[in-house]
């Protein structure tokens, strides 16, 4: 089928794109800046902010679906009102677009930032944290994929034929960074295995670009597998640390003492559980695989251990 990329050159969007072509669809990625493309795959340059271009990339894409990227990646990246203005704007412009020009399925970007971790008063209600948690977001970022899954929810409410949803992807990891290149943080995938500080931030929760694009296309694909408005959680299964995750998630939010014992177990600090049920989605790309063959060494960073 005809499917849209908003954000396709993105850590994510590359990811995405290349999957959703080498499962056979036809792809179009739009852009500010956009990278070379794979092979078979449309790049449009525009700014989807601007409803002459927006409305012209649909027209040309014709798409039967629309995964929705585009926008500002991390918290404190741009001034907190233009990160905002710019992505609810454009999740509202481009989902409504989606169904205006009669797609069937259209899926925005969500992100685990709506829990509102990393405050020192942070409590869960419980772990591992689901879709059925509470939200709490504490700065604009979070606020923004908030309020784009409010924008799922409200358009969902009206769409006829078009299954509006959302993903929330935790902390992406692209090939190459597996590789040594940094990460959005500024970091490697080592270095932030081996400082739990620095997975701390994040929960310690990671997903390879891969699996998380393999959600996008299985959301597109299935529209009928999903409830209108319905938001999935898409991280890798374990934890990014060597060790136990109920002992050191304590001690970088020590609000979490209570619920933390519930990870024992060795399950990542968010489910996933909804997108396996739903649509069979399995990530399968960890960081001990991944660490080890990439980088040609041990999974674990030395003076570590496995749990």
């Amino acid at each position: 089928m005809r499917v849209l990329v908003t954000g396709g050159s993105g850590r994510l969007g590359r990811s995405v794109v290349s999957v959703l072509a080498s499962r056979g669809h036809q792809v179009t990625s739009v852009d500010t800046a956009p990278a070379g493309q794979p092979q078979g795959v449309e790049g449009i340059t525009a700014d989807l902010l601007d409803p002459a271009a927006l409305e012209e990339a649909f027209t040309r894409a014709r798409p039967e679906a629309v995964v929705h990227l585009a926008g500002i990646a991390v918290p404190f990246a741009r001034p907190d009102v233009e990160t905002l203005q710019v992505n609810t704007g454009l999740a509202w412009a481009v989902l409504s677009a989606a169904v205006a020009h009669g797609a069937h399925s259209a899926v925005a970007a969500s992100s685990p930032t709506v829990y509102g971790y990393n405050t020192p008063s942070w409590t869960p209600r419980y772990l591992p944290l689901d879709e059925e948690h509470p939200v709490a977001p504490w700065h604009a970022y979070g606020l923004s994929k908030t309020i784009i899954e409010d924008t799922v929810r409200a358009l969902a409410r009206t769409a006829r034929t078009c299954v509006l949803s959302g993903v929330r992807p935790g902390y992406v990891v692209a090939p190459e960074e597996w590789e040594g290149a940094p990460t959005q943080l500024g970091h490697t995938m080592a270095e932030r295995l081996a400082d739990p500080a620095l997975a701390a931030t994040s929960l310690f929760n990671y997903v390879d670009a891969r699996d998380a694009a393999e959600l996008f296309a299985l959301v597109v694909e299935n529209p009928g597998k999903i409830r209108g408005g319905q938001v999935f959680n898409a991280m890798a299964p374990d934890p990014l640390a060597t060790g136990p995750v109920d002992a050191l998630l304590p001690q970088h939010h020590p609000a979490t003492a209570a619920a933390a014992a519930a990870l024992a177990d060795g399950r990542a600090v968010f489910s996933s559980e909804a997108a396996r049920t739903a649509l069979g989605w399995t990530p399968t790309r960890t960081w001990r695989e991944q660490l080890r063959t990439e980088t040609g060494g041990s999974a674990a960073p030395s003076g570590g251990h496995r749990d």
